[in-house]
């Protein structure tokens, strides 16, 4: 057992914004603040690879194992795409849904980043996601913004689900508040 208590209630919070307003850097900033109250953080983060200038690809990172691989890139050769990307259906399986079910089994909150196209090509991942907001665990993720895919929908139409917009004016603040939020400040 963490220093989670079990009588708070669980909470479901997904960062949403226009590209480039800093989700995941509220989500990563988060994740270092419940890190130093105790709290175990597991799950799945990604983030843009870049040759230099240019965005090649998106990676994804086990929290608790470190463990990386690859999303989606501009060079690989099958998978389904979206946009100019190629996604990894093995990495993002492998790397991403297993995170997302390591977390659930080991840590007080499941984080997810992100739900968006690219993931929602894997049943896997959508299912880990799945299980992880039928569980007792807090879980924090980001969601596409202009996404319409049915998950996505029946995400963000649930009343009991917080979707918070990340802004230039609201990011800064986020972190602290979702914390509270979840640790049931008072």
């Amino acid at each position: 057992m963490t220093g989670f208590s079990q009588s708070v209630e669980p909470q479901r919070i997904f960062l949403t914004g226009d590209p480039g307003c800093g989700k995941t850097t509220v989500l990563r900033r988060t994740v270092d603040k419940l890190a130093l109250l105790g709290l175990k953080v597991g799950g799945m983060l990604s983030g843009e690879v870049r040759e230099g200038d240019m965005r090649v690809g998106f990676s994804v990172q086990d929290i608790i194992t470190n463990e990386r691989g690859v999303l989606a890139d501009v060079g690989r050769s099958h998978g389904p795409r979206v946009g100019k990307y190629t996604v990894n259906l093995h990495d993002l399986e492998r790397i991403g849904a297993g995170a997302i079910q390591r977390a659930i089994r080991t840590a007080d909150v499941v984080i997810v980043d992100e739900l968006g196209p690219m993931e929602l090509h894997s049943p896997r991942f959508i299912e880990s996601v799945r299980l992880a907001l039928s569980t007792q665990k807090h879980v924090l993720g980001t969601i596409h913004k202009r996404a319409n895919h049915p998950f996505i929908v029946e995400v963000k139409s649930n009343p009991q689900f917080a979707i918070l917009e990340v802004t230039a004016q609201s990011r800064g603040n986020l972190p602290s508040t979702i914390v509270e939020s979840i640790i049931g400040a008072k």
